[in-house]
């Protein structure tokens, strides 16, 4: 495994991940679509995850426009998706394509900064349903063609909340505890078993419009934008980084 400062200054080789097949959530904006369209330069062919159609649609026609291979859209609501759901998800990744290569599980809410005290329940389910219940049932219907796969990277979103907890926080915080729980328990269960690693990336500051939900004060030219973060989600997808599993990655250092 690279150092920390090897990691946020990685330069992936010219075609890293070509004939990789990869599928970023949330790739209609933010972290997201800068890594659908990092990944795609880099050479793998994209399904491009989402609830939104119409920003989807915006990033493929980028991702086309820079010469990339032409991507797959597949519009699910993490809220509101069923197991059922993201089964036949699975199913027609591997009637299309026998295998999945990548995974990366970007899709997210904030929830409310407020006390816990005051956390309304209807929220704080929301929030775990799309940050933690949907990201284990995508990767559960999605791990039989990771495993077709000779070297599969899933790739979950932590948060620094969700190392040191912080006041304000609530169901995000808790949710992302969770999460990097969940890859460590993934990773171990995995080692020695099959071919799919399986970390996270906490992205740090970046400007995103979950970030200006959160500080609404905030300049957002004062900190990282999307693309400054990719090396770190290029390192974990490639195979530059075979062998890492059940780790928690900065994208960026303080």
């Amino acid at each position: 495994m690279l150092s920390a400062q090897e990691i946020i200054h990685y330069q992936a080789e010219e075609n890293s991940l070509k004939d990789r097949v990869v599928m970023v959530t949330g790739a209609g904006s933010g972290i997201g679509k800068s890594a659908a369209i990092a990944y795609a330069a880099a050479g793998a062919m994209i399904i491009l995850a989402g609830r939104t159609v119409e920003k989807l649609e915006a990033v493929y026609d980028q991702i086309i426009q820079a010469g990339g291979k032409e991507p797959l859209i597949y519009p699910v609501d993490f809220e509101g998706a069923t197991e059922d759901d993201f089964n036949e998800l699975a199913n027609q990744i591997d009637q299309q394509f026998g295998r999945l290569d990548g995974l990366l599980l970007n899709a997210g809410v904030l929830g409310q900064r407020t006390p816990l005290a005051k956390y309304r329940q209807d929220v704080w389910d929301k929030v775990f349903r799309v940050n933690v219940s949907s990201q284990h049932l995508l990767t559960k219907a999605l791990m039989p063609i990771l495993e077709a796969s000779e070297n599969a990277s899933v790739i979950f979103t932590t948060s620094g909340v969700g190392r040191v907890g912080r006041a304000f926080w609530g169901a995000y915080a808790a949710s992302k505890f969770a999460i990097e729980g969940m890859v460590q328990i993934w990773a171990a269960e995995n080692e020695g078993l099959n071919s799919v690693r399986i970390n996270c990336i906490n992205p740090g500051a970046t400007s995103t419009q979950m970030r200006a939900t959160a500080f609404p004060a905030e300049n957002p030219e004062s900190i990282a934008s999307p693309k400054d973060i990719m090396p770190a989600y290029l390192y974990l997808m490639g195979s530059a980084s075979s062998g890492v599993n059940g780790q928690s990655i900065d994208a960026q250092i303080k």
